[in-house]
């Protein structure tokens, strides 16, 4: 649906034949509104730009902008998406822009002009408008996009700017910039609330509102924090009467957005009302140094096989890999390898992996433009996916760089997966399970099929219903009540009994909460599978109880809550959350009234144990909830100390010197 359209909107494109002449290209300008976003799109007249049609006209001082691509970008990306509204919106994001010095006027050859001039952003990437000085010749309006992308001066000769800035204020809320009062900024009406969302808001209310009811997983993956009384504010201008929603308004909202995920536990099968319970004292738990490459050969017999894989998994729980071992054991962790298998049955399932692999590569690799443009599933898969990689954290050297090997295989790796599992495809969020495993193997097709098993695990996390996170936060909100029924009574009267704010942690694996290292860490004692089924749930009820303290003495309410949660990331221990993690399950086990509700969700199993009588001496059977024996029981591993110290000085976990030996397939 076009809501504005106006020709006569010039690009002065400096590409004159003197020194003092501009080249005037004319456009027509549209504002769009298409599958739930709004589009500002510019397009010149003359598709094919012939120069003999190019106006000139003497500068004046609002021709001041130029634009070009900034070098080493992907272009041609940018011109196969330019002339279709079926793209991604915020292609726009792929492609860098610079103010451009004057030259002699000479203008560079183009061999196609529109994919030179044209360009098209989504209304969720605007974050400024310049409007120029009044008197000083045409009306223009200069567009920054987030991130300080600078699009070329649009100069209105028929006038009528100020009917595109009335278009634009029906989405997004527009004031002046208190530095320059030629600048209007998007989202502006509450300063102060805005600052302190600075590092928060990248975005327009209007963009991360509809992409969280088009796609929960993309804009969970930015933070429900984004999704405040303060955004609620700006679809609703300045009027006064409507300001500051009530929290459970938005709490309404997100459950809304987000179909399926709306907890309300008297719905679900074997809903088990949990009153207080005393857990008993909560023991207190030491971590350990790294399992060495030493120990690893100590456990390995002479055909290859892994000896005594309990006891290896509980060390690898309590202590993590030391670097150099992650590439074998990894494979083992996430079932690549069978742990009982022979060196040579592990080179032969290799060979047969990665004939396998490429077979499934060539497939897409084969089709060609035409097909593609007829497999609507494939394009889009691509097209997430480049998007994705595009966003990979470059904190990490393996990562650095636009066109950096890594990269061109997380692109690869995620396109074959597609073709493993083409009902699944691509969803958001995957290329964060995948970096971390690539960087590790530092091999194609190790990684891919490493890969392959995580998502065999997390497969649920991106199914369309979501029902898989569903069941977690639902989980979650049990442990939770279990632990602490006084923080959750809080959470529900602040409207954020839902955990929608744990969302992300579970979609992910706390991917993004911590630094890229203790991502490695976490994930290797997650995979061991100890010392219980869903212990990522209890890292979470860690983290929260973490932070119980500061929420409710300082009186969060909804939006403080999200806004703090977000903030934890990369500001969190992962060892002082193992520990804690750890010391609330054995706390569990001890329990001797444990729910079933509880028992279920964490794999405990009902038995008979015998435990003395302090008052006759004698031994007495008394029915108790345990986990089986070897999930928490070892013989050569402490698991508690008398005096609850904890290792602060962790291996330190070495760069990987051998990125250059990664070339893509």
């Amino acid at each position: 649906m076009i809501i504005y359209e106006q020709e006569g909107v010039y690009i002065h494109s400096s590409l004159g034949k003197t020194n003092d002449q501009d080249s005037l290209i004319s456009g027509i300008l549209r504002v769009l509104e298409k599958d739930a976003e709004v589009i500002v799109d510019w397009r010149p007249l003359d598709d094919a730009l012939d120069s003999s049609s190019i106006l000139y006209a003497g500068k004046d001082s609002s021709s001041v902008v130029e634009w070009t691509q900034a070098p080493k970008e992907r272009a041609h990306r940018v011109a196969e998406h330019l002339n279709s509204y079926e793209a991604e919106w915020d292609m726009v994001n792929t492609v860098s822009f610079k103010k451009k010095p004057h030259t002699n006027g000479d203008a560079p050859s183009h061999r196609n002009g529109k994919s030179k001039w044209s360009f098209l952003f989504s209304l969720t990437d605007l974050k400024s408008i310049k409007q120029n000085k009044e008197g000083m010749g045409w009306s223009y309006l200069v567009f920054c996009l987030k991130d300080d992308v600078i699009l070329p001066a649009l100069h209105f000769h028929q006038g009528d700017s100020k009917l595109l800035i009335d278009s634009l204020e029906k989405y997004v809320a527009l004031c002046e910039s208190p530095q320059d009062k030629r600048i209007l900024l998007v989202n502006c009406q509450n300063k102060s609330l805005s600052q302190s969302f600075e590092n928060l808001l990248d975005e327009p209310a209007y963009g991360i509102i509809q992409k969280i009811k088009k796609d929960p997983y993309t804009a969970t993956m930015v933070g429900f924090s984004k999704v405040t009384n303060y955004i609620f504010d700006s679809l609703r201008g300045s009027d006064p009467s409507v300001h500051q929603r009530p929290p459970s308004e938005m709490a309404d909202f997100l459950s809304d957005a987000i179909p399926g995920l709306k907890i309300n536990q008297q719905e679900e099968p074997g809903f088990e009302v949990i009153t207080k319970i005393d857990l008993g004292e909560r023991p207190v738990v030491q971590r350990r140094e790294p399992v060495s490459l030493e120990e690893w050969t100590k456990n390995v017999d002479s055909e290859g096989r892994i000896l005594n894989v309990d006891n290896m998994k509980q060390m690898i729980f309590r202590g993590g890999l030391s670097h150099a071992l992650r590439k074998q054991a990894w494979k083992f962790l996430l079932g690549y390898f069978p742990w009982d298998s022979t060196k040579e049955e592990r080179t032969q399932l290799q060979k047969q992996k990665t004939d396998e692999y490429f077979r499934m590569k060539l497939q897409w690799k084969s089709v060609s433009e035409e097909q593609e443009k007829r497999n609507s599933r494939l394009r889009d898969y691509r097209s997430l996916i480049e998007k994705d990689v595009n966003r990979t954290d470059r904190t990490n050297k393996f990562y650095e760089g636009q066109d950096n090997p890594g990269l061109i295989l997380l692109h690869d790796i995620l396109m074959t997966y597609c073709m493993y599992d083409f009902d699944l495809g691509y969803v958001q969020g995957m290329s964060d399970l995948l970096s971390p495993l690539l960087y590790v193997m530092e091999n194609e097709v190790d990684a891919f099929w490493c890969f392959a098993s995580y998502m065999d695990q997390m497969h649920q996390n991106f199914e369309e219903q979501m029902q898989g996170m569903k069941t977690q936060l639902i989980q979650l909100s049990t442990l939770l009540r279990l632990l602490d029924s006084g923080f959750c009574s809080y959470l529900e009267s602040q409207d954020s009994g839902y955990l929608y704010f744990c969302f992300r942690w579970l979609l992910i694996r706390f991917k993004r909460e911590f630094s890229f290292l203790d991502i490695l860490r976490l994930w290797e004692v997650m995979w061991t599978e100890l010392p219980c089924k869903n212990f990522h749930l209890l890292l979470c009820c860690a983290i929260l109880e973490s932070e119980k303290q500061q929420i409710m003495e300082k009186h969060y309410g909804f939006n403080e809550i999200l806004k703090h949660i977000n903030e934890l990331s990369m500001k969190i221990d992962v060892e002082d959350v193992l520990c804690k993690a750890e010391a609330i399950s054995l706390q569990m086990v001890k329990c001797k009234e444990l729910p079933q509700a509880v028992c279920e969700i964490l794999g405990l199993q009902d038995s008979e144990v015998t435990t003395p009588d302090s008052d006759n001496g004698e031994d007495e059977n008394v029915g108790m909830t345990i986990c089986p024996a070897s999930a928490f029981q070892s013989n050569s591993l402490p698991v508690l100390t008398a005096s609850g110290g904890r290792d602060d000085n962790p291996t330190e976990i070495p760069m990987s010197p051998n990125v250059s030996r990664l070339t893509p397939a």
